[in-house]
């Protein structure tokens, strides 16, 4: 295959980051409501459910050729649920294909994941990170809305494994008086598997999830109290930008992560955009608004190129670092919407 023609300069933002890592909502639906993202009372049962505004296969494609080209080598599949678009494994088929693309990985919620997991990996889909907050089986149900079972989500695992993804990640948001006890049953269940459980710091993504900070349960404490229980000691990152702070067990029955975008923002190093379902783009997970691509979608990889890079440089986001200052935006954009 031919390489792809790069840019003179990969675009840098106003702080310096490369534009390293795209997250690619699919579809905007959920079969979930969980509270911190997608809660019932606030959005409808059919929310997303119409394709008429969705990016085609084809957009998709062009879009990541384009993204290629400004030096984005990881390339997540995110949603909504993104096991609910149709036809999913012929479009990580051909998103596998494009030169550049080194790492392709998608989020789910893993309740679809058993009948789907074998034909993704043939498609060639390289990791899978599933969302689980609890393993309590009535806890599960109550903070997926009344929609999920945890015996779903973990025929999903089995069958993941099954297909040959051997190192899952396992992330859990942790909300105070919530879920904050089922911690340590995660970190029993799936120490020694060889996947990865990342407890995630509650955050102010979007504006109908009524965040608190006295909902946020610090990376810190939750660690120490792991520590207690299974001595922990700290790793280096995987790559500069990792979002998760990485912990090994001290017998050797593999890691654990904890991404701490409240108690200790990583602003400096991210080099991520998000694109939702309707080829919006979002230059930061808290961001106010996204900028339609579709015009420069429609005239092709090189124009969508120049005006991807033109977006990234003059990019200057870093919300976790100034939450809660005049500078701060209070309109973001939901999480649903862009896939955390």
């Amino acid at each position: 295959m031919n390489a792809q023609p790069q840019p003179a300069t990969a675009p840098l933002d106003r702080l310096g980051r490369p534009l390293r890592d795209l997250r690619l909502s699919v579809i905007e639906a959920c079969n979930f409501r969980c509270g911190y993202c997608m809660p019932a009372d606030r959005v409808p049962d059919d929310y997303g459910l119409d394709a008429a505004g969705r990016l085609s296969f084809d957009e998709i494609e062009a879009l990541v050729h384009a993204a290629a080209r400004l030096g984005v080598s990881k390339l997540r599949i995110t949603g909504g649920e993104p096991l609910l678009r149709k036809g999913l494994p012929e479009l990580v088929a051909r998103l596998a294909k494009i030169d550049g693309i080194d790492d392709l990985a998608m989020t789910t919620n893993g309740s679809l994941l058993a009948r789907h997991a074998r034909a993704l990996r043939e498609a060639g889909l390289r990791r899978i990170t599933v969302s689980l907050d609890a393993l309590d089986p009535a806890r599960f149900r109550a903070m997926s809305g009344g929609r999920g079972e945890v015996d779903d989500v973990l025929a999903g695992i089995a069958a993941a494994e099954a297909a040959g993804f051997d190192r899952l990640k396992i992330n859990c948001v942790v909300q105070r008086g919530v879920n904050e006890d089922d911690a340590l049953a995660l970190v029993g269940h799936f120490r020694g598997s060889g996947h990865v459980v990342r407890f995630i710091e509650y955050m102010d993504v979007g504006t109908c999830n009524d965040w608190r900070r006295e909902g946020v349960v610090p990376s810190a404490e939750l660690r120490d109290r792991i520590h207690a229980r299974w001595p922990l000691h700290a790793l280096d990152a995987n790559y500069r930008g990792e979002v998760a702070q990485r912990h090994a067990f001290d017998d050797g029955a593999g890691e654990i992560g904890f991404v701490s975008s409240v108690t200790a923002p990583f602003c400096g190093d991210c080099h991520r955009a998000r694109v939702s379902a309707d080829g919006r783009l979002y230059t930061c997970l808290f961001a106010a608004d996204g900028i339609d691509l579709r015009p420069a979608l429609a005239q092709g990889d090189v124009a969508l190129a120049e005006r991807l890079s033109g977006l990234w440089s003059a990019r200057a986001d870093r919300y976790s670092e100034v939450r809660g200052s005049a500078r701060a935006s209070k309109k973001h954009v939901e999480m649903f919407l862009v896939g955390g």
